[in-house]
């Protein structure tokens, strides 16, 4: 819906601390260690707010702090849907970096729908079926790939044109899918 997504425009001023944001379950098919690497080999202006719950949140935690980033890094608990939008107005991208596994893959990533609904551009990795809800809406990079994430974090986090047309062209597929 929308209305309880609502389109807020993107940041562009340059020099300002950037936000990359998670949300999701905090488990190893998420791929959230390898976002976490991906941020500890990026500038200091480039922080992580990871919203969620899970048997890696300790794990997590303590990746955090043995790559030296505890300081860029938010652990948010999890939060109820009604407070996913207020979220999502808090970051300049949204990643969702999905690995497969022998029983699971990505079926659907409906927080990339909320992200691109909300003007936040997104992120994802080539898991199931983030490509077809990506489509050209977004950057896709090969899962389990920290250098090809890095790469896509670095293209995305130092072209605020890129993150404004990525935000409108999210926006509009999402209201016509």
């Amino acid at each position: 819906d929308p209305d309880l997504f609502p389109w807020r425009e993107p940041r562009l001023d340059i020099g300002l601390a950037i936000t990359i944001g998670y949300i999701g379950r905090l488990v190893p098919e998420k791929g959230v260690d390898l976002l976490l690497n991906a941020i500890a080999g990026m500038d200091e202006n480039v922080n992580l707010r990871l919203i969620g719950a899970g048997p890696e949140y300790h794990s997590l935690q303590r990746t955090a702090a043995e790559l030296g980033i505890v300081d860029r890094v938010e652990f948010i608990p999890w939060l109820d849907s009604e407070n996913i939008p207020i979220q999502l107005r808090r970051m300049d991208a949204l990643v969702l970096p999905s690995r497969t596994q022998s029983n699971w893959k990505e079926q659907f990533g409906r927080v990339l729908l909320e992200a691109m609904a909300t003007g936040v551009p997104v992120i994802g990795s080539n898991c199931g079926e983030i490509p077809n809800v990506i489509g050209d809406a977004g950057l896709v990079f090969t899962e389990g790939d920290q250098t090809a994430l890095t790469a896509a974090l670095l293209k995305l986090t130092t072209n605020p044109a890129l993150r404004q047309e990525l935000a409108k062209r999210g926006r509009t597929r999402m209201l016509t899918k």
